[in-house]
């Protein structure tokens, strides 16, 4: 396999576990709509760009949906942001990952503002030399994008690319590495539906933090 040089991670589903801050977010969002929703049917809005999952769920319109990521933010800011978890084992991987001198990218949907300050939270950030994610204003949401200013930013040879890797637990960081000629590992311990990685073209599939170790570190 390739030893991988650069590697872009997800965060939600991938890093970290945010299951109870961002379900809790998205049913405080609902309820100002009227609709109650337990916090076990909302595992689909983990990963995903949040307008796009509120108007394929719900049928809300844009401006509908613009209003919940609104509602959403409002209690994920001081409260849902933190109702979370690192996964056991990712610490120590970043740790000898960034002592072997491999360049670290975080590239996920969320915020950029929100995923440093999970990174900081939970001590994270220093094993980290490029953090993108998305922008307040719904631009740069979805993962082909995110991926895009990533590549932009570190402006890579054609060397180098061959040798970088996206890592993530969704169908959605997966595509987006093909959109770009990259590599992927898809995680089987995050929101990923079943055979989803394996569907969407994963190029290695790792069923656990371990399995993800023997990867990178092999």
């Amino acid at each position: 396999m390739t030893m991988y040089q650069t590697l872009l991670f997800d965060l939600d589903g991938t890093l970290t576990d945010p299951g109870e801050g961002i379900t809790r977010c998205v049913q405080y969002a609902l309820a100002s709509f009227g609709i109650q929703e337990p916090c076990s049917n909302l595992y689909a809005f983990i990963g995903p760009p949040l307008l796009d999952t509120f108007m394929e769920r719900y049928g809300f319109s844009r401006e509908q949906a613009a209003q919940a990521v609104v509602k959403y933010r409002e209690r994920f800011a001081p409260i849902g942001i933190f109702e979370n978890r690192v996964y056991e084992g990712i610490l120590p991987l970043l740790q000898e990952l960034h002592a072997q001198g491999r360049r670290l990218c975080l590239a996920t949907s969320k915020p950029t503002e929100f995923a440093l300050r999970i990174l900081e939270k939970y001590e994270l950030a220093p094993y980290f030399d490029l953090v993108v994610g998305s922008e307040m204003n719904e631009t740069r949401t979805h993962k082909d994008e995110v991926i895009e200013e990533v590549l932009r930013l570190l402006d890579l040879s054609p060397a180098e690319k061959a040798q970088t890797v996206m890592i993530g637990d969704r169908s959605y960081d997966i595509r987006g590495a093909q959109k770009w000629g990259l590599d992927s590992i898809g995680v089987g311990f995050g929101y990923a539906e079943p055979g989803e990685l394996e569907e969407a073209g994963a190029t290695h599939i790792a069923k656990t933090v371990a399995d993800l170790q023997a990867l990178l570190l092999a």
